[in-house]
């Protein structure tokens, strides 16, 4: 069994970037876990707080239904994640319970500060999961999982290189079904809306579902245009053309360097 656990720093963003994945990984039986890092209280135009980050739990609760796999939300103030000694312990116990074979996170230049502490205090969590004697109160790893992170498009101080491409086709209609249980974020348009953006009506409100679908839709098919070069390495072209919709996945240096082979072992879903 490969244990994968993923880390993102609202609940919705780990969904976003490896719902597709993760349920390809589920499938097939094996064991993933999504961590928000923040509680997302403060994600909607117009209501937050406790109210919110419960709403968001539930949100999250229903997404990992759909997946096939478990979820965490940890209840740091959304918009303030600092990469303290604390957060950084609590990552490492976390990667450590779930005796994890593959770690993903945020890259650390994101526009988020959330993101980019996110994946900061991943960073700063790979090696020390090995060492006996920090957080001793949780059994170490006998080795360094292998670190990733998920796609994003800035470019300065380096653009993200997409060294695992996945083809998400199979599991494109469960990430979509995903997506629709976040309706705070994604029907209701979280912090970035107003009130007059909302339907009034049942017609609207099924309208504005339609849309939202759609244009995530595209959205995902993009990634698979985009990384089209790196679906043909590891599915050959003949299948990489027809590829719909992708995930794409970066290897950190701070992890275990994985061999070809690894990976193929890790992403048990490419040919």
């Amino acid at each position: 069994m490969v244990r994968v656990i993923c880390f993102g720093a609202h609940p919705d963003d780990c969904e976003y970037v490896a719902g597709g994945a993760a349920a390809l990984w589920a499938g097939k039986g094996h064991a993933v876990k999504f961590v928000s890092c923040t509680n997302g209280e403060v994600g909607h135009f117009a209501m937050a707080g406790g109210a919110l980050a419960r709403r968001r739990a539930a949100e999250i609760r229903r997404t990992a239904e759909i997946l096939g796999i478990q979820s965490q939300v940890l209840d740091n103030h959304d918009g303030e994640l600092l990469p303290t000694i604390e957060n950084r312990k609590a990552v490492i116990r976390l990667i450590r319970e779930w005796k994890a074979d593959l770690v993903i996170s945020h890259r650390p230049n994101d526009y988020h500060p959330d993101h980019r502490y996110t994946g900061v205090l991943v960073q700063d969590a790979a090696y020390l999961v090995t060492v006996p004697f920090m957080c001793s109160d949780t059994p170490h790893l006998a080795r360094n999982p292998v670190f990733l992170y998920y796609e994003d498009t800035f470019l300065k101080p380096n653009p993200f290189t997409g060294d695992i491409v996945v083809d998400i086709d199979a599991a494109v209609e469960k990430k979509l079904d995903a997506f629709d249980a976040m309706e705070s974020q994604f029907y209701e348009g979280g912090c970035n809306s107003t009130s007059d953006d909302q339907p009034r009506d049942a017609a609207g409100q099924k309208a504005r579902r339609r849309k939202v679908r759609s244009d995530l839709s595209d959205h995902f098919a993009a990634r698979a245009e985009r990384f089209r070069e790196g679906l043909e390495r590891w599915y050959g072209k003949k299948h990489a053309a027809k590829v719909k919709y992708a995930e794409a996945f970066e290897v950190c240096e701070y992890g275990r360097r994985p061999t070809e082979d690894e990976i193929r072992k890790l992403f048990p879903f490419f040919p």
